[in-house]
């Protein structure tokens, strides 16, 4: 009986998780500051993902051009740090 229970659990997890559908992963890559958010849908449900893949608007805007999408800036990107300052020698 306890097999059967144990059974019938996991069963019903299984069905949960893939009735749950898939999900991509909403990466920010902080190497970029654009990203493009993309719409899909359709008659199956379709989803939305981000790319943040560009070095600008413009580069952005003219993919995502005749697509069910949009730019913004990246609320994750991190600049790369200056280069270290070189310290000054006062000569005599």
């Amino acid at each position: 009986m306890r097999v059967l229970s144990w059974s019938a659990l996991a069963l019903g997890l299984v069905v949960g998780i893939a009735a749950s559908g898939s999900a991509r992963a909403q990466a920010y890559d902080p190497r970029y500051p654009v990203c493009m958010k993309v719409y899909e849908g359709g008659r199956f449900g379709g989803g939305e993902w981000i790319d943040c893949s560009y070095t600008s608007l413009p580069q952005c805007r003219a993919t995502a051009s005749g697509r069910a999408a949009m730019c913004d800036l990246n609320p994750f990107y991190a600049p790369p740090a200056p280069p270290p300052r070189r310290a000054h020698r006062h000569h005599r």
